[in-house]
């Protein structure tokens, strides 16, 4: 496992750059604030002790948020991406800062304050001469743990669609390449402690007697941060902000990295536009409309009936025959239209483990719902929450299963052939499908409706690069059913990399050279 771990470093040397800047700048940033707003509140609550308490309780209260949880709640206020996850972070972060602040300065010798006051100083002469320089060591002790949980914790930020090495975890477990996800893990840990032997290196000079050489080590911590936070702020901004360039996201889906890549490719190699990706980004649909809503992204890989049913909220089952009122819905709603219907239909399907399927018998999901309450199902958070989803399947099918789990949408295959659960949903192009021990039960009443792939973009986007169009459409009805399967079990169960199946994919194509 090491050897390949070292292969997925060594061989997209780029990618795992890219995300430990975004890494570091997203925690660093959040430090960098953390420090400023917690070194404030932890000498205001010092100073007026009244309020101490009631402060502290709120920042324990806050700190208990999971953090899914707190992204989720902060994602209608500032939107997916970098901003929400370093309002997150910076949140989690003020607790340690707060409290080694407070702590710090109110366990000071009261006779040394009570000395100073004596000799005529005012408070804020004791505060800068004498409280903060005694506490530095104990502000910095907090700084240093801050550090290393916010680096640790920075993972998470790509389930909002933010960058970092988190992109590497998920995206790995998304497409079954343990490697990239160890790889993405380890680089995090080796983060984690550079920053900490850092700060850890800086605090001994901060616990030094000597005032000058305190003063050295504080200012050398401050250059750090500083220094971080804005020239990686200006190397990343260089890289993503240039004119002519568009913003597509991808869900959290095998295939749709792998077309995310060929949109990419197809893009720049028609056009002189770059494509800036941002992958896998947690919850799909949900979150990523209300993002090319504010224009945070320009285009994205969508799903017919997702847009029928979950975003314009239609009831009852879409058929193809309804894309233009689909089509139509989508321009006066939003100002976006569908391009480029790739050509293959991902619906929705039902998958038992085959020892099950074979000791009851079973064949369709009318077979299912008779034997559903001694069976388990697990499927992706969405699912149980979508008009097409859990609830209405049920309901059509009068399935009453034991239990119901939820499950990543990279891990259910994991979780059926451990035995953790008996029953899943899964897409009909799933590429781990063939090799899972998993039989997929015939829809006997036909309830999903149709799933056909296609590119969702904002009109405002089409008319200031019209030049899009084009390759947009020449992806038009190139990839089958079989070859999406075939596609998604080459990353899947194959370990090959998203973007080699896409160029090769598009080469056999004669789209690329």
């Amino acid at each position: 496992m090491l050897s390949q771990v070292w292969d997925s470093l060594t061989a997209q040397p780029d990618f795992y750059f890219q995300l430990t800047l975004q890494h570091l700048y997203i925690s660093l940033l959040a430090i960098l604030i953390a420090s400023i707003i917690g070194l404030i509140i932890g000498i205001f609550i010092s100073e007026f002790k009244k309020p101490s308490g009631i402060v502290l309780a709120l920042i324990n209260i806050v700190y208990t948020i999971p953090s899914i949880s707190l992204l989720g709640l902060l994602i209608p206020l500032s939107g997916i991406g970098n901003t929400t996850a370093i309002i997150a972070l910076t949140i989690y972060a003020l607790l340690p800062m707060v409290r080694n602040t407070h702590t710090g300065i109110t366990t000071i010798d009261p006779k040394i304050i009570e000395a100073a006051k004596g000799m005529g100083s005012t408070d804020l002469q004791i505060l800068r001469k004498i409280k903060l320089p005694l506490a530095l060591p104990v502000i910095v002790s907090g700084l240093r743990s801050m550090v290393v949980m916010t680096v640790a914790l920075t993972g998470i930020a790509s389930f909002i669609g933010a960058g970092g090495l988190g992109v590497a975890i998920y995206r790995g477990i998304t497409t079954n390449n343990m490697a990239m996800t160890i790889a993405g893990s380890l680089l995090i840990a080796a983060l984690a402690f550079i920053m900490d032997y850092i700060v850890g290196g800086i605090s001994k000079l901060v616990e030094s007697r000597k005032e000058s050489i305190r003063r050295i080590g504080l200012i050398l911590l401050i250059a750090i941060l500083l220094g971080a936070v804005f020239g990686i702020g200006a190397e990343l901004f260089l890289a993503t902000g240039k004119d002519n360039t568009v913003h597509l996201a991808t869900k959290p889906m095998t295939e749709q990295l792998i077309i995310g890549e060929m949109l990419k490719m197809i893009i720049e190699d028609q056009t002189d536009l770059k494509v800036i990706t941002t992958d896998g980004v947690g919850g799909g649909t949900s979150n990523i409309m209300p993002a090319m809503i504010a224009g945070e992204f320009d285009f994205y890989p969508e799903y017919t009936g997702t847009g029928w049913n979950e975003v314009l909220k239609k009831e009852g089952i879409y058929n193809e025959d309804q894309f233009d009122e689909l089509q139509a819905a989508y321009n006066d709603q939003f100002d976006m239209q569908w391009i480029g219907m790739y050509g293959f239909n991902n619906t929705y399907g039902i998958a038992v483990r085959k020892e099950i399927a074979e000791q009851y018998n079973l064949k369709t999901y009318s077979d299912l719902a008779k034997v559903a309450p001694t069976l388990s199902f697990g499927a992706e958070y969405d699912f149980f929450e979508r008009e097409d989803g859990y609830k209405a399947l049920i309901e059509e099918y009068g399935l009453e299963f034991k239990s119901t789990t939820d499950l990543d949408i990279g891990l259910k295959y994991k979780a059926i052939a451990q035995g953790q659960v008996d029953v899943i949903n899964v897409f009909t192009t799933d590429g781990q499908l063939n090799s899972s021990g998993v039989v997929v039960l015939e829809d006997d009443k036909i309830f999903y409706p149709s799933y056909r792939c296609g590119t969702v973009i904002r009109s405002e986007v089409l008319e200031q690069y019209p030049m899009l169009r084009a390759p947009l459409l020449l992806l038009e009805d190139i990839i089958s059913d079989e070859d999406m399967a075939r596609m998604n079990n080459e990353v899947e169960e194959q370990k090959r990399e998203p973007r080699d199946v896409a160029r090769e994919f598009l080469i056999e194509r004669g789209l690329l050279k």
